[in-house]
């Protein structure tokens, strides 16, 4: 069996089958987080320094799954359909062509809330996400 290497604290894990992770969200009732980035964005690493504390954290993992899907890879994924694609191609089908951005989704990969676009003000960055995350499961029926 392989050793697992520990993940830097800022990294988010890819999406690689959001069908498998759908079925989680499903049975927990949490919404994804989704990060939507692209190679050599200084400001897709500001929000991954946000993002990924809060994937490790285990309270917060129980309120949401965190995933990073690139813009601009071929990278194989499975959508929440069960069909397989690239990560190019559900950025495409889901209009993410800015990055950072930042979406909250439900199970079926619908947005829950406004997407966050940009870096906006740094010193509330984190706040922003977790309103976001607070605004979708109250939107999907969720405990607090």
């Amino acid at each position: 069996m392989p050793i697992a290497l520990a993940a830097a604290p800022d990294a988010l894990p890819k999406a690689d089958d959001l069908a498998r992770d759908a079925a989680l969200m499903r049975a927990d009732n949490m919404p994804m987080v989704v990060l939507y980035s692209q190679a050599n964005c200084s400001y897709c690493e500001q929000a991954r320094r946000y993002l990924g504390p809060m994937a490790h954290d285990p309270a917060m993992s129980q309120r949401a799954l965190f995933r990073q899907i690139d813009i601009d890879s071929d990278a194989t994924l499975t959508d929440f359909g069960g069909r397989p694609g690239t990560h190019r191609s559900l950025s495409r089908a889901q209009k993410a062509q800015f990055t950072p951005t930042v979406v909250v989704l439900d199970a079926d990969g619908r947005t829950l809330g406004e997407p966050i676009i940009g870096m906006r003000l740094a010193d509330f960055y984190g706040q922003y996400i977790e309103n976001a995350i607070d605004d979708a499961r109250r939107a999907l029926g969720a405990p607090d």
